[in-house]
């Protein structure tokens, strides 16, 4: 279908301007799509810590001001360009969250998060998702299962994309096993929740307070403790009689990571995607080498894990939703998800 949108015709978009300085402004129609792209009506946009951490006015040097902020996110395709396969005007997909480059041996492997020479994160590098409409190139665009809802597919790119790939590509978890998540009422606390549960795991849970605490007994976490009031490390070797958990879910950074190291079983994996307690830390090489743990690091998703989640999303296991706020509120929520007093996803629609 011949792309009707124009370069002049004004849109509504959110953008960062300074420190905290996030201001709803009309902004130029993106171009029509090109051969190999399509043009987007967003319809949600998810919020994640990399918004606040671009909020904060935390980047790097490629980073140009002003920026429309948003990282994650659903739509509906408007207009498709020449050459464009398998989608068409009126498909509901979900979009990939980094402009990667497509041709280098990661990227031709699946491996997208890996990408050699990706130009950069939306809505933290380069302009995202918190406006209107985007053209974006095709093989970066995830068609929605039927039955999933925007809302609910806007959490595929981060959160649960994220949540795929660290328990099921990087921690190997296995039906039967025990895991340890941090944070059980963050977004991605809440979705490693429901899809250990989902394989028969048994869920031990930290949350900062005992309402989220019935909350995440609800999404089916066995064992939850309130690391305010309890040492969290001290309790799991309780639970599990000294032996501790095949996996450690951790994105708490340096306030958890050696209580993680001791809540791990001998040979136990730890994944992390996460530090927004800081970004160092030191630890005992001796207790890794001795216990032999396995730690790393997972960042982001494959375009795979965004059509894993959303099956799974197909399935049942949704998204735990916080907030729903109009665009015009999006720094609202930032706050709200930087005051930690969140329970799920928070997510602004268009």
């Amino acid at each position: 279908m011949a792309p009707t949108a124009t370069e002049t015709s004004p849109m509504q978009a959110l953008q960062l301007h300074g420190d905290r300085d996030l201001r709803l402004e009309d902004v130029a129609e993106p171009a029509a799509p090109g051969p190999g792209e399509v043009q987007i009506r967003v319809r949600a946009v998810g919020l994640n810590f990399i918004d606040v951490w671009g909020f904060r006015g935390m980047a790097f040097a490629k980073r140009k001001l002003p920026l429309t902020v948003g990282a994650e996110a659903s739509g509906e395709i408007v207009c498709v360009g020449e050459g464009v396969e398998g989608l068409a005007p009126g498909d509901r997909v979900a979009m990939y969250g980094a402009q990667t480059c497509g041709r280098c041996k990661a990227c031709r492997e699946g491996r997208d998060n890996l990408c050699e020479d990706v130009s950069g994160v939306m809505g933290f590098h380069i302009d995202g998702f918190a406006r209107e409409r985007v053209t974006m190139q095709a093989r970066l665009v995830v068609k929605m299962p039927d039955g999933v809802s925007f809302t609910d597919a806007a959490c595929a790119p981060v959160a649960f994309g994220t949540v795929q790939h660290m328990l099921f590509d990087n921690a190997c978890l296995e039906p039967g096993e025990s895991i340890l998540v941090h944070a059980g009422g963050s977004g991605i606390g809440t979705a490693a929740i429901k899809m250990a549960k989902a394989i028969g795991c048994t869920v031990f849970t930290t949350v900062g307070d005992d309402a989220k605490g019935e909350k995440a007994k609800g999404l089916g976490a066995d064992h939850v403790i309130n690391y305010r009031e309890e040492r969290f490390e001290g309790e799991v070797r309780r639970l599990t009689k000294r032996k501790g958990v095949d996996v450690v879910f951790e994105h708490v950074g340096p306030d958890t990571w050696n209580g993680s190291l001791l809540c791990l079983k001998r040979g136990g994996r730890l994944v992390t995607c996460g530090s927004t307690s800081g970004v160092s830390t030191s630890m005992n090489l001796m207790q890794l080498f001795q216990q032999q743990y396995r730690i790393t690091g997972s960042f982001g998703c494959s375009m795979a894990n965004i059509r894993d989640a959303m099956a799974k999303m197909a399935q049942g296991i949704t998204p735990v939703i916080d907030t729903v706020l109009p665009l015009a509120d999006f720094a609202q929520g930032l706050e709200r998800l930087e005051s930690r007093k969140v329970f799920g996803k928070i997510l602004v629609t268009l």
